[in-house]
């Protein structure tokens, strides 16, 4: 078993024993998602831990969504309950990556990839060299955004 589902499985029993209602409810959202993806496919199987943190990476940003979904529809109630799964699950992510560094990330990038004068068709290119860099510890569109910006 991964170190990172392991952590969630024994959390989940600690905030459960504390009567910690939206931690443990998390925690067993988060454990049901790793385990349909476990088992999706044809057969079952074990994830690594880089495979967790997508999973989280993905709960993490439908929350936030929700979150503003709920506010522009006038229900801050269910946007806090969001913010405050969001909250709970940022705590098994990764340090997130600043502004500052993403964009030197993106830069040094496109140095290395030689993309400085071709423009918007370089895209993929650059992203298939940042990703890697920046999977879980950065907002996908934030990173796409900053290398659009820079490459026109």
């Amino acid at each position: 078993m991964s170190a990172l589902k392991d952590r969630l499985r024994t959390d989940l029993t600690t905030a459960i024993k504390a009567r910690d209602e939206i931690r443990s409810s998390t925690l067993r959202m988060l454990l049901t998602a790793v385990t349909n993806a476990e088992v999706a496919g044809k057969e079952q199987r074990e994830l690594s831990d880089d495979e967790l943190i997508g999973i989280l990476s993905t709960e993490a940003k439908k929350r936030r969504e929700a979150a503003t979904a709920f506010d522009e529809g006038g229900r801050p109630e269910k946007a806090d309950q969001e913010r405050a799964e969001l909250v709970v699950i940022t705590d098994y992510l990764p340090q997130q990556l600043s502004e500052q560094e993403v964009t030197d990330i993106v830069t040094a990038a496109i140095a290395s990839t030689g993309a400085a004068g071709e423009g918007m068709k370089a895209m993929g290119k650059v992203m298939g060299v940042v990703q890697p860099q920046v999977k879980g510890r950065a907002d996908g569109s934030f990173v796409a955004a900053e290398v659009r910006r820079q490459l026109s």
